[in-house]
């Protein structure tokens, strides 16, 4: 069992700063050991007796899964006492009324938890993992935890891309940190302060040098790292397979690409505007197409799925990850191999895949995106489809220390214009790849 002694000097360097930061934001990319890092610096609080009582919000699995079972892998942190406030409103309250170190509740019960404590609040220090979950100043969870801050004298922040869609992201992850301090007491000044609005008044582009501003600002609170800075990963290898559609169906989405509309079997194929048509030529070059607004739909083709065919043959000794983007290709794929498994909310199913007894592992972008430590049960990870930037953190998830990582990519080259339809409004921040990628790609990620 390893001990603290074998952390890294950069996570002593973190564990200091949530020691003496009260409230404060990791930014620190997949891989670099932010769970064992925030544990390790809980004890040093707990011990130092500065809090007593810590609430971590996670993602449904992540909480469920991944921060007690962290804690039990360390022979410095296996002592703490966990909660897991998941489930039914019996189950959650049952789990607050044990006696813990450590309550784990999932980020959507942020709201019941908080009307339940109300003013009450018994939890001195709050962690957020996957804290761009709560980028929207606007939803609920935002609300509801920004009530919390006067009871709470400890917040940490925890993600690896804290500006998925840009600058405006970080504003609210930064209140909850200082007031608006920082940046501002609202959002509205923020954007006056550091955006120009576009033409229509809904985008907003910032002014020059706001990042540089921005982050100066922030700077004191965050601490930012980068894998490719503190750990020496093996290349990543791509090797490019080209998949070429059937002649007529590439006719076809030529035409739906000029025309934002195509015939199929009866169904008129109808995309409204731009943003539209990027969905649905997503959808036709991964071999399905929604017909309707209840969902029905056709197979159009099958060439992915037998380029992913042609990729299992040549790794038939290894266990595999595939995700996928829409129902349509959970359908198909399930239909194709019907021993795969999807993974859902049930802890059991990364525990039987980290333990190597899951073959094939399905999983969508938004449940294995965040959190979850998947690099033990398999090497290869297959993207049916790169819709932007969502399927990165799929192959991370196998792409992590120490284990060696290959990469293979399987694309048609149909959809080089597609970047012109799907890229993104807002300019992209801290070094995060943009989102507009080739959406007919299919890539196997390897360690």
């Amino acid at each position: 069992m390893p001990s603290r002694e074998q952390l890294h000097k950069y996570q002593d360097r973190m564990i200091n700063f949530i020691y003496t930061t009260p409230k404060c934001a990791l930014w620190a990319g997949l891989g670099l050991g932010k769970t064992i890092t925030t544990l390790t610096a809980i004890v040093d609080l707990i011990d130092s007796m500065a809090v007593s009582k810590v609430l971590i919000v996670a993602p449904l699995r992540v909480a469920n899964s991944v921060w007690h079972k962290e804690a039990a892998n360390w022979q410095h942190t296996k002592h703490l006492k966990f909660s897991i406030v998941t489930g039914s409103e019996k189950e959650r309250l049952s789990a607050l009324h044990k006696t813990a170190d450590v309550y784990v509740i999932n980020r959507e019960n942020v709201h019941w938890i908080v009307e339940h404590y109300a003013k009450k609040w018994p939890f001195d220090m709050i962690v957020l993992d996957e804290a761009s979950s709560f980028k929207s100043s606007s939803s609920q969870r935002f609300k509801s935890l920004r009530k919390t801050i006067p009871f709470t004298n400890r917040l940490v922040e925890l993600t690896g891309t804290p500006s998925p869609n840009g600058l405006l992201d970080i504003w609210s992850q930064m209140y909850l940190l200082d007031c608006g301090e920082r940046l501002g007491r609202s959002m509205t000044a923020y954007k006056q302060r550091f955006f120009e609005a576009g033409y229509n008044g809904y985008s907003f582009k910032p002014v020059k040098s706001a990042d540089k501003v921005i982050h100066r600002l922030i700077d004191d609170i965050v601490i930012s790292l980068n894998v490719d800075d503190y750990l020496e990963m093996p290349d990543r290898i791509d090797t490019v397979i080209r998949v070429s559609l059937p002649p007529m169906r590439f006719v076809e989405y030529k035409r739906l690409e000029r025309e934002f509309l195509i015939q199929i079997n009866d169904n008129n194929i109808v995309a409204y505007n731009a943003a539209t048509l990027a969905g649905k030529l997503l959808q036709y070059c991964n071999g399905a197409i929604y017909t309707d607004e209840l969902k029905n739909w056709t197979e159009i083709h099958s060439a992915k799925l037998d380029a992913i065919d042609d990729i299992i043959s040549e790794n038939s000794d290894e266990n595999l990850l595939i995700a996928y983007n829409y129902k349509t290709d959970l359908i198909r794929l399930q239909a194709r191999y019907p021993d795969a498994v999807v993974l859902d909310s049930d802890p059991k199913t990364i525990e039987q895949w980290n333990s190597g007894n899951i073959k094939m592992l399905l999983a969508h972008p938004a449940s294995a995106g965040h959190g979850l430590n998947l690099q033990h049960g398999g090497s290869k990870s297959i993207l049916l489809s790169q819709n932007g930037s969502r399927n990165c953190p799929v192959a991370c998830r196998v792409y992590r220390k120490p284990a060696h990582k290959i990469s293979y990519r399987v694309g048609d080259g149909t959809l080089h214009s597609i970047q012109s339809l799907i890229k993104s409004h807002y300019f992209k921040a801290l070094a995060q790849a943009a989102i507009a990628d080739d959406c007919s790609d299919v890539s196997l990620a390897s360690r």
